[in-house]
């Protein structure tokens, strides 16, 4: 439903309880800017889109007619969403001031990210991230080996 997208552009639809009080929140800790507002004569709202970067993201209200299903309603999300930024402990600090949950705390990696793992308001799982350094695909296999060493 967006207007303009590149070709082969991946948009990720989230499903929320209330979809107005998850655009403030990704707003607020992510710094979305809302592109899209579709709203019912009942003043539901059965379609949204915010842009985080570059990133589109769809929104709707949850809707089991439609199958459209939160994590809160099926206990769990499915899905984790990795969004790179420049400064990873910045944006993860005010998700959580925003009202996330840290899963995992923020860290360096073996696989050159900086990371941590939050789930925001609506039952949705976030990896905030930012590149440390590129590695080649055997780099990585090796620093892999390399920390499944030093877990035994």
């Amino acid at each position: 439903m967006p207007s303009k997208m590149p070709p082969n552009a991946l948009i990720v639809r989230l499903c929320v309880k209330n979809a107005d009080e998850a655009i403030k929140f990704y707003q607020q800790a992510f710094g979305a800017e809302e592109a899209v507002r579709l709203v019912a004569p009942n003043g539901r709202i059965v379609h949204a889109q915010v842009n985080i970067g570059d990133a589109a993201i769809e929104i709707v209200e949850e809707d089991r007619n439609n199958h459209h299903v939160s994590p809160q309603t099926l206990g769990e999300s499915t899905v984790v969403i990795k969004l790179y930024v420049s400064d990873v402990d910045t944006l993860f600090k005010r998700a959580l001031a925003a009202g996330a949950k840290e899963q995992w705390p923020v860290d360096n990696h073996f696989f050159g990210d900086r990371s941590g793992r939050l789930i925001d308001p609506f039952g949705h799982m976030w990896s905030i991230a930012t590149r440390l350094e590129d590695l080649t695909p055997e780099e990585m296999q090796q620093r892999f080996q390399d920390y499944l060493s030093q877990q035994s």
